[in-house]
């Protein structure tokens, strides 16, 4: 498994604080995702990696049957909790390219995952989702990234001086970082599996303030920053706190970018 996979087991360290330290997708996400695809209640859905339920609770809440497949058991005991009210909600235990299917051979109408699909492994991922969806059914990808719109913080440019000192800048990482609207979707992806039609794209940008333990609490949710060293995280998030303490409400402004892509099975 490459280096870049192995780190999808790290977030199950983060299972309990996840579901509160991450954003919740913006509404309009799901209302297109919704209307894009002719999903209506009680379709039964299937949500590959789950995590403790974020994408989950606002589809469970609308009134469809789900399927969640968790690949960390931390993380599948959070989603079993924050779900529990929803008995129409199963959540798996098992990594999506081992999972067996349903045992009744229930053919889905949706397969989709929240900020997951880029650490399923690409050689069976989307030959898997086709065979497991109906005829004309729909697989929809979607994630949330670190967005710099026009105007964004200035404090993610300076705290990247820290990460370049601990030798934990990405190979690539260019300022400023491209903006929201060239952030890449999925349909080439889609078209090139053989497997999909691609059949829409929509980009959504919002901003949310953090105080200092807020933002660490969010970085402690990545995969990066989880098996970072203790001595470099210490250093990390001292200076994030010592930079933030001199501002005058301790906040900075992380800007996110959600792109859906939405493909129809051939």
């Amino acid at each position: 498994m490459p280096d870049d996979r192995r780190l999808r087991t790290t977030f199950d360290e983060a299972a309990v604080t996840y579901q509160s330290a991450r954003p919740d997708y913006p509404e309009q996400l799901y209302a297109d995702l919704l209307d894009v695809t002719g999903s209506e209640p009680p379709d039964h859905l299937l949500e590959v990696g789950c995590g403790p339920g974020k994408a989950t609770l606002p589809l469970a809440r609308a009134g469809f049957a789900i399927t969640a497949v968790e690949l960390g058991p931390a993380l599948a005991e959070q989603a079993r909790r924050n779900l529990a009210g929803f008995p129409d909600v199963d959540v798996v235990t098992a990594p999506f390219e081992e999972w067996p299917g349903p045992v009744d051979g229930t053919r889905y109408s949706l397969v989709y995952a929240a900020t997951a699909w880029a650490w399923v492994d690409p050689a069976v991922k989307y030959a898997r989702a086709a065979e497991l969806l109906r005829p004309g059914g729909h697989l929809a990808v979607w994630n949330a990234v670190h967005g710099f719109p026009a105007g964004y913080d200035p404090f993610f440019e300076q705290i990247q001086e820290v990460y370049v000192e601990l030798g934990e800048d990405r190979p690539g990482d260019k300022w400023p970082p491209p903006p929201p609207e060239a952030a890449p979707d999925l349909s080439a992806e889609l078209e090139e599996s053989g497997h999909f039609e691609p059949v829409a794209v929509r980009r959504y940008v919002w901003g949310r303030r953090y105080t200092a333990d807020e933002y660490i609490a969010l970085l402690d949710t990545f995969s990066g920053h989880i098996a970072m060293g203790p001595v470099k995280r210490d250093r990390l998030y001292g200076e994030i706190r010592r930079r933030l303490a001199a501002r005058p409400d301790g906040r900075l402004t992380r800007h996110w970018v959600s792109v859906l892509t939405v493909g129809r099975r051939r």
